[in-house]
């Protein structure tokens, strides 16, 4: 699967709605909108998608793809919500959130709202993700950045130096580089695989950068792989594309060393461009498995679930 703006916008077909809403979206959707009547929600979660879909003709948006939540089957999903249980100032970001139905899924299951962070490309998509679920920021008080996770201004892959998480202030964040060292979770959900290979391995470092030392952090996540490490065409919301997939043997070798000192990450020539697995041997647990899916609107795959956690 690709989410690659399209080239020929193809129409938006309504039958989508009720192939992709299940009845557990349905009833997250009317607990968060206040709108309890099917047809009246609908037609609410219609008209924003075809809003949004003259600004941005996403492949994610035009099939409702934003709509389906996985954070909360995620085998990590637990395991954050402890962590805003019960670690002071613990920070959650989502890398890619879209319109952000899967940071209201962990701000409704109790992880503080107002540690959350989220982060797409446009501005926008944020405001979309307001006006679907009836909010402002004062009533859902997460912090959203608009920037490009592979522009180093915005978020490098290189290491910082972490400040005391009690002094950062959310409210003043431009960046994501700010976080440094210092985001207890980092969520990435059909990400990666919109990019080849040496932009998955620097966003791989950098979200590494972003993760607290602490013992228990974790990044976790899904998106499209396959059994084998490579690059693939195929056929892309009506256009030829090729996108290369993680298998999940190569995408535990990005994220950690597989002995001790068998490869460090390396900063060539100074450009800011990192080889090597993210951490070294001991320092996390990677662990990835795949599965066939197909979507309701026919798009099929291997979808990889994964996590990679401080120990």
């Amino acid at each position: 699967m690709s989410d690659k703006p399209e080239t020929n916008t193809r129409p938006l077909d309504p039958s989508i709605y009720d192939a992709t809403l299940n009845s557990e979206v349905l009833s997250f959707m009317k607990s968060s909108t206040g709108i309890q009547d099917d047809g009246e929600l609908k037609a609410h979660v219609l008209d924003i998608q075809k809003k949004a879909y003259a600004v941005y003709p996403y492949p994610c948006i035009g099939l409702l793809h934003f709509m389906n939540r996985k954070i909360s089957s995620h085998a990590s999903y637990q395991q954050v919500l402890k962590l805003g249980r019960e670690r002071e100032g613990a920070l959650l970001l989502e890398i890619g959130c879209c319109f952000g139905i899967e940071m209201r899924r962990a701000a409704a299951d109790g992880f503080p709202a107002k540690q959350i962070i989220a982060s797409d490309l446009h501005a926008e998509f944020w405001e979309f993700g307001h006006a679907l679920f009836r909010t402002t920021p004062q009533s859902f008080p997460t912090t959203f950045l608009a920037g490009d996770a592979l522009n180093p201004d915005f978020l490098s892959p290189l290491p910082g130096n972490p400040g005391p998480q009690a002094s950062l202030d959310l409210s003043t964040l431009t960046t994501l580089n700010s976080l440094k060292g210092n985001v207890s979770a980092i969520y990435a959900r059909s990400l990666f695989h919109l990019f080849n290979e040496d932009q998955q391995c620097q966003l791989a470092h950098s979200m590494g950068s972003l993760l607290s030392p602490q013992p228990g952090s974790v990044i976790f996540g899904s998106h499209m792989g396959n059994v084998e490490k490579g690059t693939i065409e195929h056929e892309a919301t009506g256009r030829r594309d090729a996108t290369f997939f993680h298998s999940p043997e190569s995408w535990k070798e990005l994220w950690c060393e597989t002995s001790p000192g068998e490869s460090q990450s390396k900063d060539i020539q100074g450009q800011g461009k990192l080889t090597g697995p993210v951490f070294r041997f001991g320092e996390v647990s990677v662990e990835a498995s795949i599965k066939f899916v197909r979507a309701p609107s026919g798009m099929e795959g291997f979808r990889m679930d994964w996590s990679v956690t401080r120990l």
